[in-house]
């Protein structure tokens, strides 16, 4: 996996990430903003409803003016917008934000509208219904409060209920600070807070208040967790999809591979992410072709290089006759035995280049000395090549880097090849040069013939090719010899190619490789 894909990704998901948590936190506050509306109006709504239910509640309850700021005025004079106006016409108790904490709103009967403040909207709400509680059941005989009791909490909203039981009690601390105040607030284990008071004869009352609102009840989570599992498969269906087209477009083009459209490639944009899966399949379908081209020349090119020395043969032996001499039965079977040799150095010549062109011969490189390799070519070629100079030279330090990478046999058969078709067309000098480095070998096969002209440079290395000029079949040879020079050079990591020699005048041919292998090997 390239570095690029990985960040792009990463940035890609990390984008997602914190979009997906911006959503979910404008979300949360905008759900919880309602719901905390919702809940302080249900739960100052029964308070709020008793008061505007009793007859002038600001003379009946003197002593909640001055401690919650409990007021009476018409809506025009308490600056209500015309929504809060008619909610409060529609009978229902409106809470408000303030600078002062929270604000609390009832329509009473005469149409003015009661209005209370909350600094602590929890607490506030708690100490105002316990006072409530403690001064209904203070002015009622003991023997009915255990009715009125749960008549207040029922219309309150709250639990209110008489302690009797020792293992009742609430704490110590709660007791401590009930002793100094006669009603004192705390908070329960399980988060709900309640009231203690003391009654004017010395009975304990408990006002349990309802839970408070909690910001992450299920519904809320349950949303969120849709929600980001809505994201999640959201993102993975378009990234599958976007995987699947590219990985579609693999399949079309491979089908119609198999249908013979050998040209077909797949379009794959940069940084995709089946690019390098499109590289490879456009890699292996260009092989591909190539091997079903080179092929297809094969056979027509075997077809009429096996021709003609089959001609000779069948010709050979139909001339040979009962009677006839000695000599002439000779000469015959020694043309025979000719065109046989031909057949096979040819059909040598076409298996080996079938093993370069079909993925490369099974070898490992190994190390070996290049300048051994060519000497012992050049000792070979003197031997069989009479009348043609063969020389080999060696730049300076070349034997400090003579030791490379290779498989002798091939590399031996390049130089082989170069060496001998450079001796077939040379009018006297060939010369071998060798140019080693600690990173490239390189080896120059020069001659003093006719050369070849620039424009057939590359078709020299084509397989069965044939120039016009004087390196024709007329002076031997397939046509496979560079072909072959060329396709072993590839497997060796190098390139073969073919220049005027300045110094001879004739062709030059260079095999060029690197002289140690890729870290992780060629087989």
């Amino acid at each position: 996996m390239s570095l690029s894909f990985f960040l792009k990704a990463y940035l890609r998901i990390a984008a997602i990430v914190v979009v997906v948590a911006l959503v979910c936190a404008l979300l949360f506050h905008g759900i919880n903003s309602v719901r905390s509306q919702y809940w302080h109006e249900q739960a100052s709504a029964p308070a709020m409803r008793w008061l505007a239910a009793t007859p002038d509640p600001l003379s009946n309850y003197s002593w909640l003016p001055p401690r919650f700021d409990l007021r009476q005025s018409s809506p025009v004079s308490l600056g209500l917008s015309p929504v809060i106006q008619e909610r409060l016409g529609y009978g229902q108790v409106v809470s408000v934000r303030s600078d002062a904490g929270r604000l609390a709103y009832v329509l009473l009967p005469d149409q003015s509208v009661l209005a209370l403040t909350l600094e602590q909207p929890e607490r506030d709400l708690a100490l105002l219904n316990s006072i409530l509680v403690r001064w209904h059941l203070d002015n009622v005989p003991a023997r009915q409060r255990h009715t009125l009791a749960p008549e207040l909490g029922d219309a309150l909203g709250v639990q209110v209920h008489q302690i009797e039981k020792t293992e009742d009690l609430p704490d110590q601390n709660v007791l401590q600070r009930l002793n100094s105040s006669g009603l004192t607030l705390f908070e329960h284990d399980d988060g709900v807070l309640r009231a203690l008071m003391r009654l004017s004869d010395g009975a304990l009352v408990q006002l349990i208040m309802p839970p408070p609102f909690n910001p992450w009840e299920w519904p809320v989570l349950l949303l969120l967790t849709g929600l980001v599992g809505g994201v999640i498969a959201l993102g993975l269906y378009l990234g599958l999809r976007f995987v699947d087209g590219n990985l579609r477009k693999v399949e079309s083009v491979a089908i119609r591979i198999a249908r013979g459209e050998l040209g077909a490639r797949v379009e794959a944009e940069d940084g995709a992410l089946v690019s390098r899966l499109a590289l490879s399949f456009n890699t292996m379908a260009e092989h591909i072709q190539r091997l079903v081209q080179v092929q297809q020349e094969m056979i027509h090119a075997v077809s009429h290089e096996l021709r003609t020395p089959v001609a000779r043969i069948r010709f050979g032996v139909q001339m040979i006759e009962p009677g006839t001499s000695q000599a002439v039965l000779e000469k015959q079977l020694s043309g025979i035995d000719g065109d046989i040799q031909e057949l096979d150095e040819l059909i040598d010549e076409i298996l080996t280049y079938a093993r370069l062109e079909q993925g490369g011969p099974v070898f490992t490189l190994r190390e070996a000395s290049v300048t051994d390799i060519v000497q012992q070519v050049v000792a070979e070629q003197k031997l069989i090549r009479e009348g043609i100079e063969i020389e080999s030279r060696f730049s300076e330090g070349s034997e400090r880097w003579s030791i490379s990478d290779v498989e002798p046999r091939y590399i031996h058969r390049a130089v082989q090849n170069l060496v001998g078709n450079a001796a077939r067309y040379a009018a006297g000098r060939v010369q071998v040069s060798c140019h080693l480095d600690e990173d490239n070998c390189r080896i120059d096969v020069e001659d003093d013939g006719p050369g070849i002209p620039e424009s057939e440079w590359e078709k020299v290395f084509t397989a069965f090719a044939r120039l016009d000029d004087s390196r024709t079949r007329n002076s031997g040879g397939y046509g496979l010899g560079l072909s072959i020079v060329r396709r072993i050079l590839y497997w060796h990591g190098g390139q073969a190619f073919v220049g005027r020699s300045e110094h001879l005048g004739g062709a030059r041919f260079s095999l060029v490789w690197p002289r140690r292998k890729a870290p992780d090997g060629l087989s």
